[in-house]
C-alpha cells in the first residue's frame, strides 16, 4: 500500500524548533539515527526517498539565522529557495516580508514537508518539484543551504548559480564547510557556530559560514 506523505510526516516527527533559529518551528524527526538509519529496502518499501526533509541541516539553520538577522536582504523581493528539503530558509524568507517565496526540491517528500511546516509557522510559501537547474525565472534573490555536499551536485549548480548572479540576482550561500563549496568568487557574509546531532554529521558544533556568490 502506497505511504501517504503527510500521514507519514506527522506520524513520524514532531514540531521543534531548531536551536539556531527558535523563531522557526519545523517537523523534525525526534530520533534522527532512528529515521535516517532505516535501510534503503525499509525507505524503498514505503516510497521513501532519504528523508533530507526531517532534519535542520547546519547550512541551512546558518542561512536562514543570516535571513532573519538581515531582512533587508529578501524584503520587498522575490525569492527561490532551491533545495529547500524542510522549507527552513524559505519560512525565513517569508518571515523576513519577502514578496514572493518558491521553494524547490525535486523530492516530492519535501513538498507536503515544506508545506506543513509553512502552516505551523503561518507564512506562505510556494511550492515546486520541478528540476530548475539552468533555469531562470528573474528571482531577485537565489537562496541555496548545503548544497555542495558532492561533486556532482557542485559541477551541476554551479555554473547555473554563477550565470544567475550574473545577471544581478543576489546569490547566498549556506555551508557547513562541505570539501565541494567552491573558494573562488565568494564573498565571506557571516559565520555562525550551528549545533547538530552526531547522527548526521561528524561532530556536535559545525562551523557554517554565509557567502555571497559573484
Amino acid at each position: 500500500m502506497k505511504t501517504d506523505p503527510e500521514r507519514f510526516i506527522l506520524d513520524n516527527t514532531g514540531l521543534s524548533t531548531p536551536r539556531h533559529v527558535p523563531e522557526i518551528a519545523l517537523h523534525l524527526a525526534d530520533e534522527a539515527h532512528e529515521l535516517w538509519l532505516k535501510t534503503e529496502d525499509e525507505l524503498e518499501a514505503i516510497g521513501l526517498p532519504p528523508p533530507f526533509w526531517a532534519f535542520a541541516w547546519a547550512g541551512g539553520q546558518g542561512l536562514a539565522r543570516h535571513v532573519l538577522d538581515n531582512p533587508h536582504l529578501v524584503a520587498g523581493k522575490t525569492v527561490l529557495d532551491f533545495a529547500s528539503g524542510s522549507g527552513l530558509v524559505a519560512i525565513a524568507a517569508s518571515m523576513g516580508g519577502a514578496r514572493s517565496v518558491l521553494a524547490a526540491d525535486i523530492d516530492p517528500w519535501s513538498a507536503t514537508a515544506a508545506r506543513l511546516n509553512a502552516g505551523a509557522n503561518k507564512v506562505e510559501i510556494e511550492l515546486t518539484g520541478s528540476d530548475l537547474v539552468g533555469t531562470d525565472d528573474g528571482w531577485d534573490v537565489v537562496l541555496a543551504g548545503d548544497v555542495f555536499y558532492d561533486r556532482a551536485m557542485t559541477d551541476l549548480i554551479l555554473p547555473w548559480f554563477r550565470n544567475l548572479a550574473r545577471r544581478g540576482a543576489l546569490l547566498l550561500i549556506g555551508d557547513p564547510g562541505r570539501a565541494y563549496c567552491p573558494r573562488d568568487g565568494m564573498e565571506l557574509l557571516a559565520t555562525y557556530q550551528v549545533a547538530v546531532t552526531r547522527a548526521l554529521e561528524d561532530r556536535e558544533i559545525k562551523r557554517t559560514s554565509v557567502f555571497r556568490l559573484l
